[in-house]
């Protein structure tokens, strides 16, 4: 079927949007870090102006009371996760001359030769919010600290009438409402090109919000916000003022741009002629693997780590490009069977409805391609959550379900080392998507291995944000950290997409991220040798306190104080 032509008066005023862009383009990649300080501290006011509309905006979109706890959820990842982006590059651009930046970043080698950056923490703000959290960049295979620091922030050793700028197109998400500026300020700041902002339809009440936070970038004319569905992007990707472009969503969307769509876009893929053929980078998903380290878990242990696969299935509803899809389990281990039970009794908990388009669908084809399919009720709200076993069918290995559903996987496991060994193998080898994956880990086994060997052993996992004892999720919201799929994926085979977002030390070269959690909260975590204050999470879908935990983490992102600190941490305890 051919797309129809825009109507003239759309047309007209994406043109200009573009023309304004294009001429603003030098100006913005000739501004002064001085200016760009101002501004971002500008947008910081703006979204602090619009948080509580946005979230409880976000949170009825989703079907969620907004003054219930679990709408929390959209303050966290809304409001919260933008301002937090917005105060690491802030603290970058204040620390650029010299790269000053640096003076707050280890490095160590690991065993398999690459080097690693400790991005979290770098303060001891970081410390006292999130104890016992701690995140490192992987640098690709031959990064040295020399290189690293040469390369970081590269675009800032030019002088500033050297600069030269370019037009990109921005895609939003649809689905966690920080995706958008967060990818916004990384084309503008990270590689210094204006943007055309096109919203998702499935979030567009937004959008008032988004042009009051960012007016200050609106009106600098660095940034255009526009409306429309899939034929207003069509007509932004193929204009000849867009240079660039970047998106978070589907791999299909990605392919049908670059290859086109139906027998065209085949015909294309086979003749190796991408219709489109500018630069683009993207985050596409993942079938999210957890691999769970079969150890001495008490009954404690299994509770706790139940609400952590629970909350990486059903945070925002299971519509997240890294939730939790597929859960690989120790064949013939004696707490597994305790473990599942906890899981599905965390699940049950949840009353919050499945949102976002097509999700019904999708939870249909999935439990027809399992081998064995248990739902788990949930109330007459919330449809039920379809667990079932992994078979030999692919469907499931290879689709991104983006809903209420979980598939589990048994590996035999002689001992420790070979069964994560042969997990590793799995996700790598059988799951789709290279974005995040998730490893559960006793602190007692993983000293059994070796902290050095243990690193040797994830080397092997290709993925681009690797968490330990907790949600690769995680990683989106430390904003020092890379975001994106492990690298080496090709147009032709896109799978979780290329490039990074966030990166706000703007490290190149960069591999993976690696996230290490707390094995338990305070204060069992004692118990097992880990000297972490960290509470349950807040992202956790138990957390009781999230709403309240969200509005002050975004009000102290807004304006950090120590008077208020005591506050906050009450607040994050009582979750």
């Amino acid at each position: 079927m051919t797309a129809q032509p825009l109507p003239k008066k759309t047309r007209v005023a994406l043109d200009a949007a573009l023309a304004e862009l294009d001429r603003a383009k030098t100006d913005w990649a000739q501004c002064s870090i001085s200016d760009r300080l101002r501004l971002l501290r500008a947008v910081k006011d703006g979204v602090m102006s619009v948080a509580a509309d946005w979230a409880e905006t976000s949170a009825r979109e989703k079907g969620l009371d907004p003054e219930t706890p679990i709408a929390g959820e959209d303050w966290i990842i809304g409001p919260y996760a933008t301002m937090e982006g917005l105060n690491a590059y802030i603290r970058t651009l204040r620390d650029m001359p010299g790269k000053g930046f640096f003076s707050r970043l280890t490095m160590r080698g690991l065993p398999n030769g690459q080097t690693a950056v400790q991005v979290m923490p770098t303060s001891a703000r970081d410390k006292l919010l999130l104890p016992g959290v701690r995140a490192e960049v992987w640098m690709r295979p031959g990064e040295t600290p020399d290189t690293i620091r040469a390369k970081a922030a590269r675009l800032y050793e030019t002088p500033e009438t050297e600069r030269e700028g370019a037009v990109a197109l921005v895609l939003g998400a649809g689905n966690v409402s920080s995706i958008t500026p967060l990818d916004v300020l990384y084309k503008l700041l990270v590689e210094n090109q204006v943007v055309i902002l096109k919203m998702n339809p499935v979030n567009d009440d937004l959008t008032p919000f988004f042009e009051t936070a960012m007016k200050p970038l609106i009106d600098k004319g660095a940034l255009r916000i526009v409306r429309g569905g899939a034929d207003v992007g069509r007509y932004l990707c193929d204009h000849p003022l867009v240079e660039e472009l970047h998106i978070t969503g589907s791999d299909k969307t990605h392919d049908a741009i670059v290859w086109g769509m139906g027998e065209e876009g085949a015909k294309n893929r086979a003749a190796g002629t991408p219709k489109n053929t500018k630069r683009f980078s993207s985050e596409l998903g993942c079938v999210s693997p957890t691999l769970v380290v079969p150890g001495p878990w008490s009954a404690a242990d299994v509770a706790y780590q139940a609400e952590s696969i629970a909350s990486m299935k059903l945070h925002n509803s299971g519509h997240n490009c890294i939730a939790c899809q597929t859960l690989v389990m120790p064949e013939g281990w004696d707490k597994g069977a305790a473990l599942l039970d906890a899981v599905k009794s965390v699940l049950a908990t949840s009353r919050r409805p499945a949102w976002y388009p097509g999700t019904e669908d999708r939870i249909a084809q999935y439990a027809a391609h399992l081998d064995t399919v248990e739902k788990v009720e949930r109330g007459s709200n919330a449809p039920p959550v379809v667990l079932g076993t992994l078979g030999d069918d692919d469907h499931n290995h290879r689709a991104e379900v983006f809903g209420p559903a979980l598939g589990i996987k048994e590996l035999p496991a002689p001992d420790t080392e070979t069964y994560l060994r042969a997990a590793i193998a799995y996700a790598n080898d059988e799951l789709w998507g290279t974005l995040g994956a998730n490893i559960l880990i006793h602190p007692t086994t993983l000293r059994q291995i070796g902290q050095r060997r243990f690193e040797d052993i994830i080397a092997e996992l290709r993925y681009g944000t690797i968490a330990i004892n907790g949600w690769c999720g995680f990683g989106f919201f430390i904003a020092t950290a890379p975001w994106g799929a492990f690298p080496g994926h090709t147009p032709e085979d896109i799978q979780s997409g290329t490039g990074v977002v966030h990166n706000a030390f703007m490290l190149e070269e960069t591999e993976r991220t690696v996230v290490r959690m707390p094995w338990a909260p305070f204060p069992r975590g004692f118990f097992s040798r880990e000297l972490s204050l960290m509470p349950r999470p807040p992202f956790f879908i138990t957390n009781k306190n999230q709403r309240r935990i969200g509005k002050a983490l975004t009000r102290f992102q807004h304006r950090p104080s120590l008077r208020d600190l005591p506050k906050l941490l009450r607040e994050v305890m009582r979750g």
